[in-house]
């Protein structure tokens, strides 16, 4: 894109020096030469100006055009982070609820086991 911009400038130098050149060795009177000579110089900025600000839209529209590409894969990036967060987020509750549901049975069974235990001992102690 730089190399575009500096092939239109310097045809467009090239342009206004020539078009100098030819004014200056064209038999016309001074004044009418200078006006001829400014003429066509505002011409060219004009020109010159025009071409730029092409260039500038070009440039924006493009710009534009990748930053909505980048937003668009940075959302569906997020996107789907989110949703493999939240899918973590539920396994792990589910497997801290498992843990839990098997820590109570595990306690439940163990309470069991104790009062049986001391039921046997007391029976034991009685009749002894």
């Amino acid at each position: 894109m730089k190399d575009t911009g500096r092939i239109i400038a310097a045809l467009l130098i090239g342009a206004a020096a020539g078009a100098a050149l030819g004014l200056l060795l064209a038999p016309e009177k001074g004044e009418t030469l200078r006006e001829g000579i400014a003429d066509h110089i505002n011409d060219l900025v004009d020109s010159a100006k025009d071409a730029m600000v092409s260039r500038a839209r070009d440039i924006k529209k493009y710009s534009s055009g990748i930053y909505g590409k980048a937003k668009s894969r940075f959302e569906g990036a997020v996107d789907e982070l989110n949703e493999h967060k939240d899918n973590i987020v539920d396994n792990v509750r589910h497997k801290a609820h498992q843990a839990k549901d098997q820590a109570q049975s595990n306690l439940n069974e163990g309470k069991k086991h104790i009062k049986n235990g001391s039921n046997e001992i007391n029976e034991a102690i009685q009749k002894a």
